[in-house]
């Protein structure tokens, strides 16, 4: 019996549950389904998010010529047997999956033909491909990042399997604890339900107690009027920034049980540069460090280093004066403040005072553009380390004024 998350498969744009940012009237896929122009593109986001789905949809949809090759298993021979089928029939869209694993070889074969326009590329990754992807493809394609599916959004796709399970007896609150479940992955609720389904008696009641008995993983994240997955990370990160070590440790021990690791990771990378900062500018490599040895270990035994490394974020100093500073100078790049390289700094200058060369390596001279003289986008926090850099930065300019 075919499994039921291969019978919902969509069979066209319309039938994806959530990604309305891409899906629905006037939105970027289904404009270019309805204009029946596909350009090369790369989806990424977390598992059961849709990836394969609207790519299946897209082609079946449009009636093109496609190929399926996944990046890991699919050999150098296959990717050729790909760009003749392309020859023959003037176009080919070619969907390949996990396509940050793509090595060179395979990279260097399909570049000319997605250039040219022969082969139609839609990636699929659930790695960032702004980290993962060769710049050589990233710079011919678009990056359409899949959002992760609410639990709404899970509810509605469970009503919908409903009526492929003949007789199922199951109520709104159990459909909502097996949408809590999933952490936001279709494809794993959709497997819940029908081992739930198949587990049941001859009654065919799925009741949130069957369902427990399958699946003990408590549910801490969604509540039915809000996302709570946000909210959880949002107080994690938010304990940190206050210097709560207790509250920290008890939404890290959340996201851990739920085993969102992800989500941890990616959280600690940015409280690290955006909360801490300067205060404790030893902190980012030890959150990376921290991560490392976590996906080393893997669950239970990554709940060590992150509590490690949570801890210590937690008693650190805080600042946000170097993320305030960027944000600050972005600012002015999108409004338009920017000016020209001075002529003294350009690469063809003859007037540049190399810093080396002046007592403390440093001299004054101006580096911003004219109409930006003076800005100051860094403003200093009271904390030891900007204390001590600023104060040894001060005695590097002292004397050479």
């Amino acid at each position: 019996m075919e499994l039921l998350s291969n019978v919902l498969r969509p069979e066209k744009l319309s039938d994806i549950i959530g990604q309305t940012h891409l899906i629905g009237e006037g939105k970027i896929l289904s404009n270019m389904v309805k204009n029946k122009k596909i350009f090369s593109f790369i989806l990424y986001g977390k598992p059961g998010t849709g990836k394969t789905s609207i790519a299946n949809a897209i082609v079946k949809e449009l009636g093109v010529m496609h190929r399926f090759l996944n990046a890991t298993i699919n050999n150098k021979k296959d990717f050729d047997i790909a760009i003749e089928e392309a020859k023959m029939n003037g176009e080919l869209i070619l969907i390949i999956d996990e396509i940050h694993r793509m090595n060179k070889d395979k990279q260097d074969l399909l570049l000319p033909y997605i250039e040219s326009g022969l082969i139609i590329l839609i990636g699929l990754t659930t790695s960032n491909p702004y980290h993962k992807i060769n710049p050589a493809i990233r710079s011919r394609v678009q990056i359409f990042e899949l959002k992760e599916l609410s639990c709404e959004d899970i509810e509605i796709g469970i009503k919908r399997a409903l009526t492929h399970l003949e007789n199922i007896k199951i109520d709104d609150d159990t459909i909502h604890y097996i949408a809590n479940l999933s952490s936001g992955d279709f494809r794993s609720a959709l497997n819940l339900l029908e081992v739930a389904y198949y587990s049941t008696k001859e009654d065919k009641v799925v009741s949130i107690d069957l369902v427990k008995e399958i699946n003990s993983k408590p549910v801490f994240f969604h509540d039915k009027n809000e996302d709570g997955h946000y909210d959880v990370l949002s107080a994690f990160q938010k304990s940190i920034r206050g210097s709560d070590v207790d509250a920290s440790l008890h939404y890290l021990a959340r996201l851990i049980e739920a085993g969102d690791l992800d989500s941890i990771y990616r959280r600690m990378s940015v409280i690290a540069y955006e909360d801490i900062g300067l205060a404790n500018p030893s902190i980012g490599p030890k959150v990376m460090a921290a991560i490392h040895a976590s996906e080393l270990v893997g669950l239970p035994e990554a709940r060590i280093p992150l509590g490690v490394v949570v801890t210590e974020m937690a008693l650190s100093p805080k600042s946000n004066s170097a993320y305030l500073g960027i944000d600050a100078a972005l600012s002015d790049i999108h409004a338009g403040n920017t000016g020209n390289v001075p002529n003294h700094i350009k690469t063809t200058s003859t007037t540049y005072k190399y810093p080396h060369d002046y007592k403390n390596d440093w001299v004054k001279q101006d580096y911003l553009p004219d109409n930006l003289k003076g800005k100051k986008y860094y403003n200093k926090k009271q904390n030891k380390y900007e204390d001590n850099i600023n104060k040894l930065f001060n005695e590097m300019k002292g004397g050479n004024e």
